[in-house]
């Protein structure tokens, strides 16, 4: 999280009102404004709290300097807390800089790339009517982002600067004009031979032959180039400051021509030009198309101005002329010097009326000419080439070294064709780094070339649009990239749905076929409580048996799960009740991690057991736990409890990772994460990405893993055997 204070040097541009305007406005956007909050205003009506702010402001006659503080808190890609934790940063913000009493007005923008909250302050506080301004507010903003993203899970940014402000707004210019600064330029054609260059003479000799002179200003030197544009010599390098230059160069020697003047030399060799940062594409020709429409938008937008400006005198000169010829006929016909005393004021009185008139209609001529004709950046004059279905301007835009793509909850394919046709969703904008926004309902779909990304809180029709333009774009086969519970959410839309796709990951291949003949029989009237055993036209385990829960076995004699848990026996399914000739027989047994009774008084005796099973005696209790035939894996009643102890505590906004069981295909080396003792039972806490899988353990094992540190590797199987560095086994 970066947190800037975007300060106005001008008091006459320190307007609350045109602020919070142009933080709440939609520009015509749906996928803009994702809400707006009031806070220590009467009213939570913009309208109200921007009169009441101003108001106050009036009220403080002594303050000179800006009465606005203006702060923006942007989060990085992908990131995306809710509105109660976004509510929760701003307000430790505001507190930690001393305006937590001050009025002010918050709107958060989901319109780009990164989610960003902009935040307009009074820095007049609404009792005391003193002004507020933090002392270095930087560092202390450095501070509170640090705090926040421990607190909540976020992205940790670099907050100490090395950089001069100076520096900073080239780097910010580059990144968000898509233009190299002249700062970046010099140091990369000419700042070496700067630094070796012995005597005065060779030092504006290298600036000659790069269409820049050094001149003194202040207290210092700037670097300037053939069109006025400088830059401080001290930015470029803290060697090229006027004392470390003086003290290599001896007294400074101004470059001297026969007038007396400092000069460039016509023969330079080359000089700088705004040209755009690096890209992967060549855009030499689009950047030459871009110069040439801006230079005749400029040549446009001045005759148009001339035009309105004559249209203005015409209209001035006319209603003078009017005025002149009313007050010589007033001179002529009045008697009385009373009429003529209010004539004349009749006359004065329109012709203020007919000059208001013409100066109003020539500002809204001159704002409309400049809203029609306005200069634009190189990234700008993309976005907006690109909106309008320029595919190289798009193109220009997704090949910016910026540009990295989207990450999450994605929809993509693994390679293959891809096409621009068949979007059945409107498009909203397009970010600066060549995301295509659609609006489907309730829900955005982000585009970057790729891959697909469904916004926070995704409805059914986002969904079921996100996937029919993935098969538009990439073809029926379909991958899918997120957390565990994005990925069955697709899958069931994608059999609700009934659309004809295949997943690339096999696992979700498996589920969303299990998924598709369970609802296929529920559809034909067959119900999957029906008690099948083997014998019943089925050919047995390894034929892919199904069983009464609707879902099926592998070769192996393992169940496949149809969300969530992979190759786990969906446990949902044992409260059915089977039919009578099927009752208390418990034919899947082997498959299940956990039984229950549907009464007390029935019980599984040994000639109940399927002869499947490993052991045909009847096993003890113990709590209603039994082992997982044929996957090796256990689980616990204690496990699930502590898994959805997590789960309610994340959905609380705690910043808590996404815990799931651990499941055969997390077999590898994973991070120890940690040793949980929940109702008497071990459970080991292995990393596998952003996910924590909870294993049980026995006691053994559990000692030790207690001799481990927090991340380091550890060997589990499939089985869910632990094997540690010194090679001991659970």
């Amino acid at each position: 999280m970066i947190a800037k204070h975007v300060s106005m040097k001008s008091i006459k541009k320190s307007d609350f009102g045109a602020l919070v305007g142009y933080i709440s406005d939609d520009q015509d956007k749906s996928e803009r404004v994702e809400y707006t909050s009031v806070t220590n205003c009467q009213s939570d009506d913009l309208r109200s709290a921007i009169i009441e702010v101003t108001t106050v402001q009036g009220m403080n006659t002594r303050a000179e300097s800006d009465k606005t503080y203006h702060l923006i808190l942007s989060f990085r890609e992908g990131e995306h807390p809710s509105n109660e934790i976004l509510k929760e940063i701003e307000s430790n913000i505001c507190e930690g800089l001393g305006y937590g009493e001050h009025q002010r007005v918050s709107a958060v923008h989901c319109d780009t790339d990164n989610l960003h909250m902009h935040i307009a302050i009074n820095k007049i506080h609404p009792t005391r009517l003193t002004i507020h301004n933090p002392y270095n507010d930087h560092k202390v903003l450095g501070k509170l982002c640090e705090s926040l993203e421990i607190k909540y899970g976020l992205g940790r940014d670099n907050h100490l600067s090395n950089k001069v402000p100076s520096e900073n707004r080239a780097a910010d210019m580059e990144r968000h004009a898509g233009v190299e600064s002249l700062l970046s330029w010099i140091r990369r054609e000419c700042l070496e031979q700067l630094h070796v260059a012995a005597s005065w003479g060779e030092f504006h000799k290298v600036l000659q032959e790069h269409g820049l002179t050094l001149q003194e200003k202040g207290n210092g030197f700037v670097i300037a180039d053939h069109e006025g544009l400088m830059v401080k010599a001290s930015t470029v390098a803290r060697d090229l400051s006027k004392g470390k230059l003086e003290a290599r160069l001896g007294l400074f020697e101004a470059l001297i021509n026969g007038s007396g003047t400092a000069s460039l030399s016509t023969g330079r060799s080359k000089a700088y030009e705004a040209k755009p940062v690096g890209s992967r594409i060549d855009t030499t020709l689009l950047f030459a198309r871009y110069k040439n429409e801006q230079a005749n938008q400029g040549a446009l937008r001045a005759q148009q101005w001339k035009s309105a400006r004559e249209e203005r005198a015409r209209k001035v000169v006319a209603a003078k002329r009017a005025a002149k010829l009313k007050r010589a006929v007033i001179r002529l016909s009045a008697k009385s010097r009373m009429e003529k005393k209010i004539l004349y004021g009749l006359v004065s009185k329109s012709l203020l009326a007919d000059l208001q008139t013409a100066n109003e209609r020539y500002h809204v001529a001159r704002q409309s000419i400049f809203e029609t004709h306005r200069p634009q950046q190189w990234v700008d004059w993309l976005r907006c080439n690109a909106s309008m279905g320029d595919v190289d301007a798009l193109a220009a835009l997704r090949a910016r070294e910026v540009a990295k793509g989207l990450k999450g909850n994605t929809v993509g394919a693994a390679g293959g064709a891809r096409s621009t046709h068949g979007v059945n969703a409107v498009q909203d904008s397009i970010t600066k780094k060549g995301t295509v926004i659609y609006r489907v309902g309730a829900s955005a779909i982000r585009d970057d070339g790729d891959k697909l990304k469904v916004s926070r809180g995704a409805s059914v029709d986002g969904l079921k649009a996100a996937l029919r333009m993935a098969m538009d774009r990439y073809g029926s086969t379909i991958t899918v990239t997120g957390s565990i519970e994005f990925r069955a959410q697709i899958v069931k839309t994608a059999v609700d749905a009934a659309i004809p796709l295949t997943f690339a990951d096999p696992l979700l291949e498996r589920q969303r076929l299990s998924l598709l003949n369970e609802t296929t029989e529920n559809r034909n009237g067959h119900s999957t409580d029906r008690g099948r055993g083997v014998g019943s036209g089925d050919s047995g385990i390894g034929s892919g048996v199904r069983n009464s829960s609707g879902g099926r076995f592998d070769e192996g004699g393992r169940r496949n799960g149809i969300f969530g848990f992979i190759n786990k026996p969906n446990v949902s399914g044992v409260g059915r009740r089977p039919p009578p000739e099927s009752r208390n027989r418990l034919r899947d047994l082997s498959s299940l991690a956990m039984v229950r009774f549907a009464s007390g008084i029935e019980m599984l005796l040994s000639g109940n057991v399927s002869g499947g099973m490993e052991h045909q005696g009847s096993d003890t209790n113990n709590a209603l736990r039994r082992p997982v035939s044929g996957s090796g894996l256990i689980v616990f009643v204690e496990a699930d409890k502590y898994i959805a102890e997590r789960d309610e505590k994340r959905l609380k906004g705690v910043n808590v990772p996404v815990h799931r069981r651990f499941c055969e295909g997390d077999a590898g080396m994973l991070p120890f994460a940690g040793l949980r003792h929940v109702d008497g039972r071990f459970l080991a806490l292995l990393k596998r990405d952003d996910v924590v899988c909870v294993l049980p353990v026995d006691e053994k094992t559990a000692a030790q893993l207690k001799r481990l540190s927090i991340g380091d590797a550890v060997s589990v199987g499939e089985s869910g055997s632990i094997k540690l560095t010194k090679g001991r086994r659970r």
